[in-house]
């Protein structure tokens, strides 16, 4: 075990990655010799050389299409996209070509081999560029797997898991916890199941879901709950798509209260989805309500940035309304 932070674990499951597979490949804007903007690739161009480790042209559609014909031919191929802001550009190529290879060839081709890194999320005063969270635009589309780690142990293990799945998948990365979350990180190889949510911490209460780097202010909010009395289920989603029903839904069969908290604005978030899932599977069950604690519908803001967060406050209030209903 060694101390590391979320930065720190993804350069170890990258290094792990490019020595376990000698075909495998890292590219995006800045990540060679410079490391990438947030330096999550520092020294694996000095290890493993330019031709395996390497920047691409500012194109973020001519990075996926480049991608998409390495995956299609077997490589490992690891692409990053310098924020999940700019993703948008190569949003045909992910929606209209990674996410149905597959299906279109009935498998005699696809692009399983595809991971797309991307820093997410808001918490940097990065404004309304460098702060948005496009999950809920992918988790419309079959064919891709969307995760999110909530710290440097589950990034590590979870981007592992990732690479070697047999699906693409974008691999959505908390900016603000890059160098904030430090913790007991194995440095060998391991990994975690995509798919499946963690329960973090059992309650009877109420259950409150988050993902990612909301997962931290769910916990805060669980923490100031209890001294009220209030018991909460926390858990950790993991997976966006597909999302583990079962153990959601079993939570709140025993809570019978359900709050989830996105970053992303309320209207079409991926809370939206959940919310419509657990209403059908729980609805004998359910004792108020299930509530969602969002971004506001807004572009992000620079000034207002603690405003428009949906931070612990507003996750405890939401837990006093669900209790109170």
């Amino acid at each position: 075990m060694a101390k590391m932070n979320m930065l720190q674990a993804i350069n170890s499951a990258l290094m792990i990655a490019l020595e376990e597979h000698p075909k495998a490949c890292v590219f995006g804007e800045d990540v060679g010799y410079f490391g990438g903007v947030f330096r999550a690739t520092s020294g694996l161009q000095e290890t493993f050389g330019k031709s395996r480790v390497f920047n691409t042209p500012l194109v973020e559609q001519g990075i996926l299409g480049f991608a998409n014909g390495l995956a299609a031919q077997g490589v490992k191929a690891i692409a990053e996209i310098q924020f999940a802001d700019y993703i948008f550009p190569a949003f045909d190529q992910i929606v209209n070509e990674t996410a149905k290879f597959r299906y279109r060839s009935g498998n005699e081709f696809n692009v399983g081999n595809l991971v797309i890194r991307t820093p997410y999320g808001g918490g940097i005063a990065g404004g309304l560029y460098h702060s948005q969270s496009p999950e809920a635009y992918f988790a419309h589309t079959p064919g891709l797997k969307l995760v999110f780690p909530r710290n440097a142990y589950q990034a590590k293990g979870l981007l592992a898991s990732s690479i070697e799945a047999n699906d693409p998948v974008i691999f959505f990365e908390p900016k603000r916890l890059y160098r904030a979350s430090v913790g007991e990180v194995p440095e060998e190889k391991y990994l975690i199941p995509l798919d499946k949510a963690e329960i973090i911490k059992g309650g009877n209460d109420v259950t409150l879901l988050a993902w990612g780097a909301q997962v931290e202010i769910i916990e805060k909010a669980a923490e100031m709950a209890e001294k009220q009395g209030i018991s909460c289920e926390v858990i950790d989603l993991r997976t966006v798509l597909p999302w583990d029903v079962e153990t959601v839904a079993n939570s709140v069969i025993k809570t019978g209260r359900l709050i989830i908290s996105q970053e992303a604005p309320l209207t079409g978030g991926f809370a939206s989805e959940i919310s419509a899932t657990i209403q059908s599977e729980c609805f004998l069950h359910l004792e108020s309500p299930i509530d969602r604690v969002c971004g506001l519908d807004t572009p992000y803001p620079l000034a207002q940035e603690k405003e428009y967060m949906a931070d612990h406050l507003k996750v405890y209030e939401a837990i006093l309304r669900s209790v109170q209903y």
